[in-house]
């Protein structure tokens, strides 16, 4: 038990130097850190417009087809209407892709069920 005792009280104070050196290196480190702040606020605005000449591009550049295009796309070509083998031929999707895809379309009001598994 008196040995226990003697490890706790060693482990203890190896605990308490620790926490006094991660107190030191955070002061050495917060004394730094305003030194990069200034400089990264010179060097920012260089960076930035470049960045932003990218995102612009890919903004106004043309739109991906999404899913719920390119399945709205196929039920509107149809005069009739386009079963679900139909769509899945034409679009290329998985079943639970599909029934997600139609599902949001027919909240969206912009497809409605002519009969089971014929949308128009």
């Amino acid at each position: 038990m008196k040995q226990m005792k003697d490890q706790l009280k060693s482990i203890s104070k190896s605990l308490v130097s620790l926490s006094k050196q991660v107190d030191r290196l955070t002061k050495q480190v917060d004394k730094l850190q305003p030194a990069k702040k200034a400089v990264a606020k010179r060097a920012a605005p260089k960076r930035r417009p470049a960045v932003r000449k990218v995102a612009a591009r890919g903004a106004a550049g043309a739109k991906s087809m999404t899913v719920l295009d390119s399945v709205y796309n196929v039920i509107k070509r149809s005069r009739k209407g386009v079963s679900i083998a139909v769509l899945r031929e034409k679009t290329g999707l998985d079943s639970r892709q599909l029934s997600n895809a139609l599902y949001k379309l027919s909240k969206k009001g912009m497809v409605r069920t002519k009969s089971r598994g014929i949308y128009v």
